[in-house]
């Protein structure tokens, strides 16, 4: 009686089917956060990636109109500025151009500005070496003041040996 009961009935085979398709679902439930999850990950660094090859190409063109621009450019850092600085007015020219002589000395002087504060370190070490010439100096003087009375001496002795 048990084999015959246990026959499949429509309405046991219906059962078994929804209940695999309740399983289905809740694989589906299960896996469809973790497919958004990642669909959204890529997404994001899709997103970024595309951001950072803008960038990139912006910096590609920029480099490109300067690399077309390299003559120009170094036309320019060659040529002086001060043929494009604004126009001065006419009461200021007296002023720009005592101005300009002003500099054209200062430039013209300041190799010897430059040496003269570059030298400040050693002025002690100048000095002592001036004081120690000068010392020789006077050294050198009163030798010179003994020598000229011998000579006067012998001078006078001469005189009176040539006059006997």
């Amino acid at each position: 009686t048990l084999d015959l009961t246990c026959r499949e009935t429509p309405c046991f085979l219906k059962f078994s089917e929804i209940e695999k398709m309740a399983n289905m679902q809740a694989e589906i439930d299960e896996v469809q956060p973790l497919l958004l999850l990642v669909t959204l990950g890529s997404t994001l660094q899709f997103y970024f990636i595309g951001k950072k090859c803008q960038i990139l190409q912006d910096m590609n063109r920029h480099l490109e109109a300067v690399l077309k621009e390299k003559r120009s450019l170094r036309k320019r850092l060659i040529k002086p500025e001060c043929q494009e600085s604004l126009p001065i007015e006419a009461t200021f020219h007296k002023c720009v151009v005592e101005l300009l002589t002003e500099a054209v000395t200062f430039i013209e002087k300041l190799e010897s500005h430059l040496q003269s504060v570059k030298s400040i370190p050693q002025i002690p070490n100048m000095m002592k070496d001036m004081d120690t010439a000068l010392t020789k100096t006077e050294v050198l003087v009163m030798d010179l003041e003994e020598l000229t009375e011998q000579m006067l001496k012998w001078r006078e002795l001469q005189k009176e040996v040539y006059s006997h």
